[in-house]
């Protein structure tokens, strides 16, 4: 379920609140090749099956970026911003991942709005977000995203 806030001052009301968990998404293998065409790494362990599932993982498994770009549409089932002429990704504080993603595992993000401060003509905001994996003992990301709202 998304929170829906209108404008700058109400997003800056959210500081510090939890987002909420948006919904799982499964990672096929098209979803690796498409993402392996895109960027040019064809690495086996992403895209050869046969050979990944002999491999150490057992299986092909994600690319850790494409994992940390999935963040962006499920941030966006999180927190609605309307009221606002332009929305930035402008950064990563950090990121880790602290398991790999194997082809056919579902993956969800949990938020929380660590930060919001004022900017020239708008709000920065600071994402605290752990892509869980189904099933998993250990998050497949954890990261810090940082977005800027101009009104």
């Amino acid at each position: 379920m998304s929170i829906t806030v209108n404008g700058l001052d109400e997003l800056k009301k959210l500081a510090g609140s939890d987002l909420g968990t948006s919904e799982w998404i499964e990672i096929t293998q098209d979803r690796i090749n498409t993402f392996a065409d895109a960027t040019g790494d064809h690495q086996w362990i992403h895209v050869d099956p046969e050979k990944a599932a002999a491999g150490p993982f057992g299986a092909p498994i994600a690319h850790g970026y494409l994992t940390l770009s999935l963040f962006i549409p499920l941030f966006t089932e999180l927190l609605d911003v309307q009221g606002v002429t332009t929305k930035v990704n402008y950064g990563l504080n950090k990121v880790r991942f602290p398991s790999p993603v194997k082809v056919g595992s579902r993956i969800r993000l949990v938020g929380k709005l660590a930060e919001v401060e004022e900017v020239p003509g708008g709000v920065q905001i600071a994402v605290e977000g752990t892509i869980e994996i189904e099933g998993g003992s250990k998050p497949a990301a954890v990261l810090q995203s940082v977005k800027r709202f101009y009104a």
